[in-house]
């Protein structure tokens, strides 16, 4: 049924998920997905699949909550098997999208990997090409983040050096080694930010590795087109995970900011990622698609 003017039903974007103020919440990093208030959506009962990836093999970084935990129901609802990575200490959240991904049919392996380090990602690469013989889809989704409001005297080198190796390294070393196993067809998909053209200053190194990532997505993608491997990213604005409670100091406004006056849920980057993995998206390469809630990006 659509909106009537003055209404706000169902299919009016503003009112989709709930809107601030919410209650002010802190936890450890990296951040859990159940004492959430609000708790977040990752399409777990909404995200209907139509088949678009059936059988294909899917390898999402960081894929244990937020974003990364909805892309990998949407793609298993979509057909396709998916190998996720996670933190040791998260092993509970991987639990939890193993199970929708096995829910939809579809196989699911949870990986521990900390992609700060080379020979962890070139473990994890062999074992999802061991486990399903190719990598037909790359999702770089992992990141980290740490708001330091008082400005760059208080980033330290151990932050500094962990978001970038997180952020940066650890996308690099995947794509460099999981492209040989990537057929003509096939289709990396980068998670950049908001932060890359708008950056929040409580959030400089961050934000510094999210504009990298637009600029690694673009240059990589026109070295790759030559062999059929399409390269794009998403770029959303303020999304509800775990992250957020979990590193920065102010909750209860958190998504204000966004035009639309509240933060995404992570099943609404879902559809971004599937139509960009998908033949629908086949002349599509280089791109960002915006999913910020109405901030205009260049």
């Amino acid at each position: 049924m659509k909106d009537t003017p003055g209404t706000q039903g169902p299919q009016d974007p503003t009112t989709r998920g709930p809107r601030p103020d919410f209650p002010q919440q802190e936890q450890e990093p990296p951040g859990w997905t159940g004492p959430m208030d609000p708790p977040p959506d990752h399409g777990e009962e909404s995200y209907r699949g139509s088949g678009l990836l059936r059988e294909k093999a899917a390898l999402i970084t960081g894929g244990d909550s937020g974003i990364g935990r909805a892309v990998a129901i949407a793609l298993a609802r979509e057909g396709a098997d998916v190998v996720f990575t996670h933190l040791p200490s998260e092993a509970q959240e991987a639990r939890e999208t193993t199970r929708w991904v096995e829910d939809a049919g579809r196989r699911a392996l949870a990986v521990a990997c900390d992609l700060r380090e080379e020979e962890q990602c070139r473990a994890l690469v062999e074992r999802t090409v061991a486990e399903f013989g190719r990598i037909d889809l790359l999702v770089n989704n992992a990141a980290y983040q740490m708001s330091q409001p008082k400005g760059i005297t208080d980033i330290s080198t151990e932050q500094f050096d962990r978001v970038m190796r997180t952020n940066l390294y650890g996308m690099f070393w995947l794509c460099k080694m999981a492209v040989p196993h990537i057929p003509r067809g096939g289709s990396i998909i980068n998670t950049t930010s908001v932060q890359a053209y708008k950056p929040s200053p409580h959030l400089l190194d961050y934000a510094m590795t999210k504009g990298a990532i637009v600029t690694f997505t673009q240059g990589l993608a026109q070295m790759l087109v030559e062999d059929g491997i399409r390269v794009n990213a998403v770029a959303p604005g303020p999304v509800w995970t775990p992250l957020i409670p979990a590193t920065l100091p102010d909750t209860a406004d958190f998504g204000k900011q966004a035009p639309m006056g509240r933060p995404a849920q992570p099943a609404e980057m879902a559809p971004s990622y599937v139509f960009l993995a998908s033949q629908h998206a086949s002349f599509i390469t280089a791109e960002i698609v915006n999913a910020t809630g109405g901030t205009p990006l260049p």
